[in-house]
């Protein structure tokens, strides 16, 4: 999946894309494809999801920009392997300000043209749908964009009721010159830093995917002993939490992580092919991303036997402890990293109080939880990445901004520093919050944390599963 935009092709459409085994088409065929279809004129909504909130977006970019001509590519296909493409996704900065969210959209490009001294026009430079007259093949024989090959793509006209946007042909592009998403850092910062507060809209998608996300947490532990009986229980979970992404929405918002005993070790476990132990906690890092291509965050670190061991709970009360220390750092004007600060704390204190530490001064506690304690959230898992330090890492909160709290614990199986009973063990409590006028509301609030509620919840959800 690419979200990577790439320079458009100006010109000509390229060539048709028949896979190696076609053979050529006859002109008695040609002729015979040509006629006999009857209008089919694109179904569903008559304007994308973001209808009423892209024109404002589109006028803070113009702002920033007067007299400059800007180019925000959709992106390209990726080749997977051979002739198969990655599922394709386009760039969040182009999904922000079309409201375009489909995999229809490879290699369309947004154009922002200059049309004063302190405004542009948008423009937006599709492929047309495949015609099917004049002798074009496009439409029954090319395997990238052939509409019998991968489904209908709106016309102009279409794109232009769907968006709001004057659409104009691909071909019509000509030389893109100008700033360019793709290649200049100065417009790729300002897209992400536009993009750092959330609008009403952009807060109620967010909300949308948490709650599938949810939803999929529920899903897993229904499938527990499922899970526990397959050799790779791990895949079993990432299946389950994956069913439900994809029916609820565009599918998931980054690999799942389904990670059992030591594995949660590894702060990124995407492979998911271990085993489950009833002995172990499973680490769950799952998050649906919405048809509008926000997505949530969620981790929740459970008992696979449906109740902590002694040990279990000693590590996940300290991470939970640091997770809610975090929380509390919340509010419009603190400093980003005021709230990662707050659970380090909490863990560099804890860790002494063990005796893994000394003392609670210094650094020593990051090789334990290695990573920072929370991001942006948004189009993009690890949202708005390309903002400047002063406006994101190193700025202030504001109210609007949704982010994580996901503090941590890796316990690393073979790290001599630790007593044995604590290695193997990996803990992270993530949630997602946006921030308010007076502090932070938990957005993830619907599935519990502490170690009753989870215990409890997931006593329930088993018991429904076996009746």
């Amino acid at each position: 999946m690419t979200d990577t935009p790439s320079a458009p092709r100006p010109g000509a459409p390229a060539p048709l894309h028949t896979g190696s085994h076609d053979l050529p088409a006859s002109p008695e065929l040609s002729r015979f494809m040509a006629g006999g279809w009857s209008p089919s004129p694109l179904p569903g909504s008559d304007r994308v999801g973001a209808y009423a909130v892209t024109p404002a977006r589109r006028a803070r970019l113009s702002a920033r920009f007067p007299g400059e001509r800007l180019i925000v590519p959709a992106g390209g296909l990726a080749v997977r392997s051979n002739d198969c493409d990655h599922r394709f996704r386009p760039h969040s900065a182009y999904a922000w300000l079309t409201g375009l969210t489909g995999e229809d959209q490879a290699g369309h490009v947004l154009v922002m043209e200059p049309s004063g001294p302190h405004a542009h026009e948008a423009v937006l430079y599709l492929r047309p749908r495949s015609p099917r007259t004049g002798g074009e093949e496009e439409f029954y024989r090319d395997r990238r964009y052939g509409e019998f090959w991968v489904g209908r793509r709106p016309d102009p006209a279409e794109a232009e009721r769907l968006t709001g946007i004057r659409c104009a042909p691909l071909a019509a592009l000509g030389a893109a010159t100008g700033r360019d998403a793709a290649s200049d850092p100065e417009l790729a910062s300002v897209l992400s830093e536009l993009r750092l507060v959330k609008d009403a809209w952009e807060v109620g998608q967010l909300q949308l995917a948490v709650d599938h996300t949810a939803a999929g947490f529920e899903d897993v532990v229904r499938e527990l002993p499922r899970a526990l009986a397959h050799p790779r229980g791990e895949r079993w979970i990432e299946g389950v939490f994956g069913r439900r992404a994809r029916a609820e929405g565009n599918g998931t918002g980054y690999e799942t992580i389904a990670a059992s005993g030591a594995h949660a070790c590894v702060l990124h476990w995407i492979r998911n092919d271990g085993r489950l132990d009833r002995g172990d906690l499973l680490l769950l890092d799952a998050g649906v991303e919405a048809d509008s291509l926000y997505t949530a965050d969620i981790t929740r670190t459970l008992p696979l036997s449906g109740r902590f061991s002694a040990v279990q709970r000693q590590v996940y009360e300290l991470v939970l402890a640091a997770q809610e220390a975090g929380m509390a750092a919340l509010r419009p004007g603190a400093g980003f990293r005021d709230f990662h600060r707050a659970a380090m704390a909490v863990i560099a204190d804890g860790l002494a109080q063990w005796g893994v530490l000394k003392d609670a001064g210094g650094d020593l506690h990051r090789r334990y939880t290695l990573c920072g304690s929370g991001h942006m959230l948004g189009l993009d898992v690890h949202d708005c990445a390309k903002a400047r330090s002063e406006t994101y890492l190193d700025g202030v909160l504001e109210e609007g901004q949704v982010l994580t709290v996901e503090p941590g614990l890796y316990l690393q199986p073979d790290d001599e520093t630790l007593p044995p009973e604590l290695r193997g063990i990996g803990v992270r409590i993530e949630d997602d919050l946006v921030v308010t006028a007076t502090g932070a509301r938990l957005m993830s609030g619907g599935l519990p944390r502490t170690v009753a509620g989870i215990e409890e919840w997931m006593g329930t959800l088993l018991e429904d599963a076996a009746r």
